[in-house]
């Protein structure tokens, strides 16, 4: 976890590309026939999420570069993770169906 913590906090980039590589997901998956619209949309959710998540992050780099402590993810990490593995699951039931 602490790892991943270092790849993603404070670094918008990082949190953007694992929004894109969702969002790449979910439109294989949907345009590929694999599952339907609505099976997939977990997915987007997921995407959006990670993507507004990237935004947060670009957003307090930019007022406060100096933050070492940030409570704001104690909420905003479990929300993204079990935002994440909700599409995640999904659209894997989905798929072998």
């Amino acid at each position: 976890m602490a790892l991943l913590a270092e790849l993603l906090v404070g670094q918008p980039g990082h949190s953007l590309i694992v929004a894109l590589v969702l969002l790449a997901g979910w439109s294989l998956l949907r345009f590929s026939g694999a599952i339907s619209r609505r099976s997939a949309q977990p997915l987007l959710w997921s995407s959006a999420g990670w993507g507004l998540y990237a935004a947060w992050e670009a957003l307090v780099q930019l007022q406060t570069p100096e933050a070492n402590i940030r409570v704001d993810l104690l909420l905003i990490w479990p929300l993204l993770g079990a935002l994440t593995l909700y599409g995640l699951i999904r659209c894997a039931i989905a798929v072998r169906r």
